[in-house]
Parts: C-alpha cells; structure tokens; sequence
C-alpha cells in the first residue's frame, strides 16, 4: 500500500540507460526562464517594495534606483553569461571560486549559496504570502503560517517527482504574472503621462531642498541606504549558471538565452514598479505591500471599468504575483540540491547529497532544502521585511567571489589570449559593483539581521571543514592500506581453472581496483583456506550527479566499472583461482547489488557473498551520516531471501609511523 500511494505521489521510476530520459527532463530556455528566472522576476515584488520604503519622504530619488536597478542587472547578467562560456557544466559561484580562487574560496561560496538558497525559498513564500493576505481581511492573518508551510511541502513534492514536471505545471502562473504586469506597468505610465512636467518638478524641488539641507553626501548616504535595502532584487541572477545541467542542449546557448530573458524582464519590471511608485505618489499602508498600493492605485484609474472590475483586476493582479512569488521558491529547490551535490563529490557535505532517487532527482538535498527553509520561517515568523534583510548579503559575497575569480582568470592568462583586456573589463566592472554593494549591504543590515546571516554562513563552513578533514583522513587510510598491498611480492602466473559451478564460491562486492577490495580477496582466502574455488568479482557503477550528464558518461561508467573487475579477475587468475565478474549500472547500490547477488546464487548455488564495511576505533554518532551502511542493509536483504552473507571488516586506524614501517616489512 505503501509503494502504491509512493508512485501515485511521486511518480513510476525512471530508466537511468534510457537514451530519451535526458531529453525529456531537460528545459529549453524558455521553461528555464520559468523554473530559474522566476526568483529573479517575483524579486520585483519586494526588492523595490524595501528599497522605495527606505527613501522615507525623499521619493525624487527613485528616478536614480531606477537607473541603478537596471544598471546591475545588465552587469551582473552579462558577467554571468561569460562565465557560463567557461563553465559550461555548470556549478556557479561554487565551481567557479574552486577552480579559480582556489578550494578554500569555494567552500566559502558554496556555504554562502546554500543558506541563499534556503533564504530564497522562505523569502519567496513569505513575500507571497503577504501579497496574497494583502486583499484579504485581517482576521484571515493567521492563516498564514500555515499557508507558507503547505506551499513548501507541495513544491517539496513536486521536485522530488522531477524538475520539469514541477516547471510544466508551474508555467500558467508565470504567464498570468507577465501580462498582469506588463498591464500594471505600461497602463500606470500611458495615465500618467499628462502628470510628467508635475513629476519632474516634484523631483527637482526634492533634490534641491535636500541639497540645501543635507547635503551631497547626505543625499548619497541616503540613496546607498535605499539601494542596498533594495539588493534582493538582483538574488536570482547566478540561477542560470548554477542550474546548467538541467538545460537542453546546447547547453551554453540555452542558459545564455535564458539569462537575457531573465536580465530585461527583470531591468524592465523592477525597474518600472520602482518608477510607478513614483508617479502614484505611492505611500506605506499598514497590512499592504508597496506593489498592492500601486495596484489599487492603478485600477482605480480604470474609469472606463465598474467598480467591480477594478477590484477584479487589483485581485487577480496580486494573486498572480503572490502564487509567482511560490514560484520563485523553484529555484531554491532546483539549484540548492545541485551545489550540495558539487560540495558533495568535493567532501565538503556528505556524500549521500550527490546520489540520485528513482525519479533521478537529488532527493535528499531537496528534503533538507525544505526543512531548513520551514526552520527559517520559524524564527522569523515569516516576516518578509526580516527575511530580506538576512538575504542578499550572502548573493553579493558569492558575486564578488565569482568575478574576482574571473578577473584573476584573465590576468593569468593574458598572454595566451591577446584581447584579454576586452573580456576583463566586465568582471572588474562587476567586481566593484559587487564588492561595494556587499560592503554597504553588511554595514547597514549587520545589527538588524545581517550577523544572523553571516553566523549561519561562517557556522556551515566550520562543518564543511570539519567534514572534509574527515574524509580526508579516511582517505590518507585507505590510500596507506594500497602502498602496503602494492608491495606484496608477485608470484609467477599460474593456470587458472574453468569456473565449476557446483564447487563453493566466493562472490566478492568490489569498488575500483584498489587495495580495498584486494585486502577482501586475501581476507577471505585467510579465513577460508584453500575452501572457494570459484570467486565471482560484483560492482556497481553509480550514476550519481557528477556523471549524470548524458548517455556519454553512463556509457562511460560502464566501461570504467568493466575494466575495474577485469583487472580483480586478472589477479585472481595470476594466483591461479578460477574467477568470473559481473556488474550493473544504476542510481543505487543497494538494489541493483541484491539482483546481481541474487543473479549469481542462481549459477553457483555453493556461494557465499562478501563484502566490506569500515570500522572505526571509536565509533561517532556522525560515522554513519557520513558513511552509508550499505554493507548491513545489503546483508540484511540477502539474508532473508536465504543467501549468506559475510561483512568483512576493513578498520580504519591511524597507525604510528613505526607500526606502518612495521605492515610494510610484513607484508
């Protein structure tokens, strides 16, 4: 019962060898737009909001925000387009600072995406919120809470089923916002165009009084004030380049293209609700946002329309705009899971975050997503203005990182390319742009919510670091067990025999061709002298998301996990032991190794599976996050459909130098 409402909810499996499953899960640029650069656009509804409230009375300054918003959105996107040119399996800031800046930098960018990312989804569903509550009554208030959380959890459902399935059906809304707002925008400017001459003295007389008052620096400290508050407008930029393994091929011309729909629909949006504000005298109401002011002042424009029709509008205005801004979650659920993957094959993060579902979506990464952002939802008690605040400081830390890594890019390679010049300007230019509005962003919001932000950013790398440290230790162990192995004296190759199936044999789970499974050969031949006649070498290829790219790289990883058991049959034979191998492709170990065990009892009914399993000299609670237990759950299964099966244990210690010297000699 429960495996049937499991694929009612999330869907049949997917064929990972299917040539068509990368094609029918990939976006062309214009559904990217939809699932990627709806974070961008529904950022129009409180990046503006924020920066045009910071203004106070001083509202002759939109006209500058308006130019500004425009100006870094161009600057930002165009960057960002170059680096999809060098980076074109994607990754983003996380890839682009390891490889540029070096890995340290890397994991600073990655752990700042992250919590940006699970910012993005409680900022969007709480700006939302807000916009749909803002033409209910108050008394229906309460039920926001409640609201924010079923969203989250229906769009947890909807990735996990699949990214373009969760694009498809989110699509509509994203429409009905474009031509809501191209109404909203274009109508405020056609009616107010009688009121320019009115405007542009408001304007003058505004700049005028306040240059007599405080000042030119008065006015600039004011209009960074407003522009820094404003800075979530520009968050969903680095989407596109975060998100390019999910792009249809050409995979670089469809993010490129992606991205300038993002860039003008942005530039034209944020930009215009900015320069409406202006030319409606917009002012703060209680329990509205900035954009449903607007909006009410817009439709009462309508003469033309009934009442009726006017609140119609207004109403179908703001819920195309609150559901767009659920939307806009989308990209913290397609983008997040895919940096923990990268952190992942680079053991920053666990390495569960880069295995695939049946469904071929990262599914833990997507649960996590989730619950962090219910987590961030809590403490904030789903205050938009809050959330904001703690938001775009972490975006222009990753910005600043990308382009000096570009910026250094060009001039260490300036003398291999000689126009290195023209393609260095935009990363400096993006630079300084980053760089200041990151500062600015730091100083103003640090005591109202930014030291929040940056804790929780500084927290995650601490754990980075410590989880690397880890594996990296892990490794230097397993690596001193290959130098011992590889220095076993090598016997003259001997005849080896035809595998007898009704002789006893050993089927041996194996990984790469390394010490690791070759101390399990010579474990078992310890422990069962001269007992098995037969070995039969197992592997599974994992298609996980660093190789989940195209029919290519699974092709690719056959042939790898082929050739690996060659060699293991290889030894086997030079030993003079009758040996055989068989290997599967798949998304998980654990199934697709049950088969094959299960496959090979039925030829060689004498067997006993093997296979191994670290063990530590102090075992850790956190042991078992960061190293699967896949070796019990598998014996576990084999066993109960009666084969036996044996964990042999591989420990991992850190030996002192003499006690290596002493293996060595003994081996």
């Amino acid at each position: 019962m429960f495996e049937r409402f499991k694929r009612l909810l999330l869907g049949k499996p997917r064929d990972i060898e299917d040539p068509q499953v990368f094609h029918s899960i990939s976006l062309i640029a214009f559904l990217a737009w939809v699932g990627l650069g709806a974070d961008g656009l529904s950022s129009s509804a409180y990046g503006p909001d924020e920066a045009f409230r910071a203004l106070g009375q001083h509202h002759y300054l939109a006209i500058a925000l308006v130019v500004a918003i425009a100006f870094t959105v161009f600057i930002i996107s165009y960057a960002y387009s170059r680096i999809i040119e060098h980076f074109p399996f994607g990754g983003g800031g996380y890839v682009v600072a390891s490889k540029l800046l070096g890995p340290r930098w890397g994991v600073v960018s990655g752990s700042a995406l992250l919590v940006d990312y699970v910012f993005t989804i409680s900022v969007s569903i709480a700006a939302g919120a807000d916009a749909c509550f803002s033409f209910l009554p108050l008394s229906w208030h309460p039920w926001k809470f409640p609201i924010e959380f079923a969203v989250i959890l229906a769009l947890m459902v909807m990735n996990v089923r699949g990214v373009k399935e969760s694009v498809t059906v989110l699509m509509p809304i994203f429409m009905l916002f474009l031509v809501t707002h191209v109404v909203l925008i274009g109508g405020t400017l056609l009616t107010s165009a009688g009121n320019f001459p009115a405007v542009a003295a408001d304007v003058h007389a505004g700049f005028a009084h306040d240059m007599a008052t405080i000042g030119f620096m008065g006015i600039f400290a004011l209009f960074l004030h407003s522009y820094s508050m404003g800075a979530g407008t520009y968050t969903g930029i680095e989407a596109v380049s975060n998100g390019l393994q999910i792009m249809r091929e050409p995979k670089v011309q469809t993010a490129q293209r992606t991205m300038l729909y993002m860039a003008v629909s942005l530039a034209v949006t944020a930009g215009g609700i900015a320069l409406s504000y202006l030319l409606v005298h917009a002012q703060p109401v209680a329990g509205k946002t900035m954009n449903a002011v607007l909006t009410d002042a817009f439709s009462r424009r309508l003469t033309f329309l009934g009442p009726n029709a006017q609140h119609a509008f207004a109403v179908v205005t703001l819920l195309s705009e609150s559901v767009l801004l659920f939307v806009a979650a989308q990209t913290g659920f397609i983008d997040a899971p895919r940096v923990m993957a990268n952190m992942a094959n680079d053991s920053w993060l666990p390495h569960r975050f880069r295995t695939l579902s049946d469904r071929l979506t990262m599914q833990d990464g997507v649960i996590l997503t989730s619950t962090a952002a219910i987590l961030t939802l809590l403490y904030t008690h789903g205050e938009t203005s809050t959330l904001v605040l703690m938001y775009s400081i972490n975006v222009f830390l990753t910005f600043s990182l990308s382009e000096s890594g570009m910026v250094r890019y060009w001039l260490r390679h300036r003398r291999r390319y000689p126009d290195w010049a023209r393609h260095i300007v935009i990363h400096l230019i993006g630079l300084v742009l980053c760089a200041s509005i990151l500062v600015v962003s730091v100083y103003e919001k640090f005591t109202e919510g930014g030291w929040v932000t940056l804790a929780l950013t500084a927290g995650l790398i601490a754990v980075c670091l410590i989880i690397k440290r880890h594996y990296q230790w892990v490794r230097r162990n397993l690596s001193r067990l290959d130098e011992i192995l590889a220095s076993l004296p090598v016997e003259p190759a001997k005849q080896a025999p035809a595998p007898d199936r009704k002789s006893p044999t050993a089927i041996l789970l194996v990984g790469g061709y390394g010490g690791l499974g070759i101390h399990s050969l010579l474990t078992i031949q310890r422990l069962f002298p001269n007992y098995f006649k037969n070995f039969v070498f197992i592997s599974v290829g994992v298609i996980d998301s660093a190789s989940f790219k195209g029919v290519e790289e699974v092709e690719e990883m056959r042939q790898h996990t082929e050739e690996s058991l060659k060699r293991y049959v290889e030894l086997a034979n030079h030993w003079g032991l009758a040996a055989d191998y068989r290997f599967g492709i798949g998304i998980e170990v654990l199934e697709e190794a049950e088969k094959l065990c299960l496959g090979v009892s039925k030829e060689f009914p004498r067997s006993i599976v093997f296979t191994g399993k670290l063990v530590f000299e102090q075992e850790r609670w956190f042991q078992r996050l960061l190293h699967n237990e896949t070796a019990y759950q598998l014996q576990r299964r084999l066993q109960f459909a009666g084969l036996n099966t044996m964990v042999l244990p591989v420990r991992v210690m850190a030996p002192a130098p003499a006690q290596t010297a002493a293996a060595s000699a003994a081996a």
